[in-house]
């Protein structure tokens, strides 16, 4: 009686565990969920992306003042040039007058001399 019982209870058991695993799964198998573990996973490419960006720029900066240094250059390895000022356009701005004026060739077609 008491071994029809344990296997009974083990096989309960062993249906509870297996269920429970298959829908844990098959929750992550749902569109939903892939979706949000490929943004999990952009995510975590952009950061380590940013990272090796980070580590690059710091070994070239880094490069760049050990060759100053070897090659007797002047100018300061700490500064960081960064970007040029952005350019002005002057096609959006609208107090700014053209400094020249070009003529546009006009090119007439003349339909007779097709034939």
């Amino acid at each position: 009686m008491f071994r029809r019982t344990f296997w009974f209870t083990a096989g309960a058991a062993a249906g509870v565990w297996a269920t429970t695993k298959v829908n844990r799964k098959l929750k992550q198998l749902t569109p939903e969920s892939l979706a949000a573990q490929a943004a999990d996973k952009a995510i975590e490419t952009g950061h380590r992306l940013k990272d090796f960006a980070l580590d690059v720029r710091a070994g070239m900066v880094q490069r760049e003042a050990e060759l100053g240094e070897a090659l007797g250059l002047d100018a300061a390895a700490d500064q960081d040039p960064g970007l040029p000022p952005p350019r002005r356009r002057t096609a959006l701005d609208p107090t700014a007058r053209p400094t020249t004026t070009r003529s546009i060739p006009t090119i007439t077609y003349n339909r007779n001399e097709d034939h």
